[in-house]
């Protein structure tokens, strides 16, 4: 079936307007920026992110009279794909999705203009029918199949008359291309796979050589996921390597090292800045890119995940005019993230705030950031003594690490100055301890340490997929019911069962977890030399303290993550499941045997 002209009389906003998925002040929206930058209509619906990718192409293909598919659903197999050359596969943005006799299928992610279509049918020297398709759904079967970069391999095999890519592209000394006219193919490349890794919302790449093959993996919501590329661009591997440093500003000529460096990168009106860290392997450089948007920085405490609660004593804690307040957790875990939506609400103009980090992940307006160099002696400890002298109110201290920035740290927060810093513990009580053991006299952790925080990164469940989850373990039901104190029978649960919107995985985005750990004059009497973490734990629960896990019932009796998730992060192994097995000497009888 092919567009038809008459039914484009009615808009794709229009038909969600009916629907019920936008609302007429929303419309009105959409079509101001259809007007201002001259683009279709869809497309500024998904700008505005006022409705679905699916809604919205399924109503775009309701307004030209098509058939909307998933080819993700559909599980397409080699041999359909193979029923058009893949240079029009990649030039249209289509994919084949059936055959019903001499009739092909092709799904696109754009209504085809009669022009295209007319030249496909004299390319392809067949009838087809036009289906629509999300753009997603098409680059994620693209990219399931032929691998990322399958593009680059095939306009490189076209420049090359088909041969094979049998030896490496490699960079001169001034990064140059030696096959110069090969540079801005490797350069697209490169481009693609920053390109994907920010379509996905990643906050890592991998890109790791091995004998016969390089992998190329997202971290995807704290979760590595590998994305297929061609066998061949293990050939690429070096100059891709090469251009990444170029970027970087690195030395391309040593490849024995490892190297760190940084990209600055713009897509649209969003900033972005790139760790890059390359490291030498058996089989050539690995390269781990660190992608920070700058707009994370404008995350309010509410939108991380706090509790109203939380929230409340949080904000009031970024206020204090001393004291200090640690933030512990796994790398990875958003500590950074949180420190500075803490640094947003303590930066007012009759406050001087310095912070000392290795590296500065973030640029704040109005804050005196500084960089860590132990190279040259400049220490957090050595920096943080220098900072006091510089009248500060507020400090962030990147990590404490050592006795001497601890003891440096405490006894700042002890004098007139708010302490902000992170601390390796695997929960908030554990920061006592931890303070402890790194000789730090009680009475100065007592006195200055006004609260520590733990938290962790769940996945959250997927919006547009979200179902209700009936097969609640009996024994999860009972502890959800003893902890959130409501009868087994209100316990809920929710899961995402996977969509276009989620790239079928059934989660989207993450949100923060917290245990929060406040002192009062009781607990601060218990902190002695060869104080037990399970006493403090205990007072604290007599004044409202609930652990990481209790507050992860909550996130999963409100329906944001499912219980899959909470069990990944808070989960304990049972040592009497030891028991289970067999007997120590059943275990040699079968030795012997």
């Amino acid at each position: 079936m092919t567009a038809n002209p008459g039914a484009t009389a009615k808009e794709v906003g229009d038909v969600l307007l009916d629907q019920g998925k936008l609302t007429p002040q929303q419309l009105e929206q959409v079509r101001r920026r259809q007007r201002r930058l001259n683009i279709p209509q869809h497309r500024a619906v998904v700008d505005l992110n006022f409705a679905s990718e699916e809604d919205t192409w399924r109503a775009l293909a309701q307004v030209n009279d098509l058939e909307f598919v998933d080819p993700v659903a559909l599980d397409l197999k080699a041999a359909t794909l193979e029923l058009v050359p893949i240079k029009f596969i990649f030039h249209y943005h289509m994919l084949p999705v059936s055959t019903e006799g001499d009739v092909v299928t092709l799904a696109f992610s754009e209504p085809p203009r009669q022009m295209e279509q007319g030249n496909l049918r004299l390319m392809l020297n067949r009838r087809f029918k036009t289906v629509l398709a999300t753009p997603s759904a098409v680059h994620a079967v693209i990219k399931k199949n032929f691998g990322l970069g399958a593009e680059t391999i095939q306009k490189l095999r076209e420049e090359r008359g088909g041969a094979d890519l049998d030896r490496e592209i490699v960079f001169d000394v001034q990064g140059k291309d030696t096959d110069s006219a090969l540079e801005a193919t490797i350069s697209a490349f490169v481009d693609q796979i920053l390109q994907e890794s920010l379509r996905l919302k990643a906050t890592d790449i991998h890109l790791e050589p091995y004998a016969n093959s390089i992998r190329l993996r997202y971290r995807v919501d704290g979760i590595l996921e590998t994305v297929p590329v061609p066998a061949d661009m293990r050939h690429l591997h070096a100059a891709v390597v090469s251009r990444l440093k170029i970027m970087a500003g690195l030395n391309i000529a040593e490849k024995r090292l490892p190297h760190d460096g940084r990209i600055a990168m713009k897509t649209g009106e969003e900033e972005y800045d790139l760790r890059v860290s390359v490291v030498p392997t058996k089989h050539g450089e690995a390269v781990v890119l660190r992608i920070l948007g700058r707009q994370s920085l404008f995350l309010d405490l509410g939108q991380l995940g706090m509790e109203p609660n939380q929230e409340a004593i949080f904000t009031q804690l970024t206020r204090m005019p001393q004291g200090l307040v640690l933030l512990t957790g796994p790398t990875g875990s958003g500590k950074t993230t949180t420190l500075y939506a803490a640094l947003a609400q303590a930066n007012d103009e009759g406050r001087k705030i310095i912070t000392f980090e290795d590296p500065i992940e973030y640029q704040l307006e109005g804050v005196v950031q500084i960089q860590v160099r132990e190279q040259i002696g400049l220490t957090f400890a050595a920096g943080l003594r220098s900072v006091l002298r510089h009248d500060p109110d507020v400090v962030l201290v990147g990590e404490i690490r050592d006795f001497e920035t601890a003891e440096i740290a405490v006894r700042a927060a002890q004098t007139g100055h708010l302490v902000l810093s992170t601390l390796h513990t695997n929960d908030s009580i554990g920061a006592v301890t931890r303070l402890l053991e790194m000789k730090i006299e009680p009475y100065l952790v007592s006195s200055s340490l006004l609260c520590s925080l733990s938290q962790r990164l769940a996945r959250r469940i997927c919006r547009h997929c979200t179902q209700t989850d009936d097969n609640i373990p009996e024994s999860t039901r009972e502890e959800m019911a003893a902890v959130l104190r409501i009868s087994p029978a209100e316990v809920k649960a929710s899961r995402g069962v996977g969509c276009v919107e989620c790239n079928h995985r059934g989660h989207r985005g993450r949100v923060a977890v917290y245990e929060m750990f406040l002192l009062n004059e009781a607990i601060s009497d218990l902190i002695q030399p060869g104080v037990k973490t399970s006493e403090l734990r205990e007072a604290a629960r007599r004044v409202g303290w609930r652990s990481l896990r209790e507050m992860g019932w909550l996130k999963v009796q409100r329906g944001l993550i499912p219980i899959s998730e909470q069990e990944r992060w808070t989960r304990l192994i049972d040592p009497l499941a030891l028991t289970a097995g067999p007997s120590i000497g059943a275990s040699q009888q079968t030795n012997k045997r």
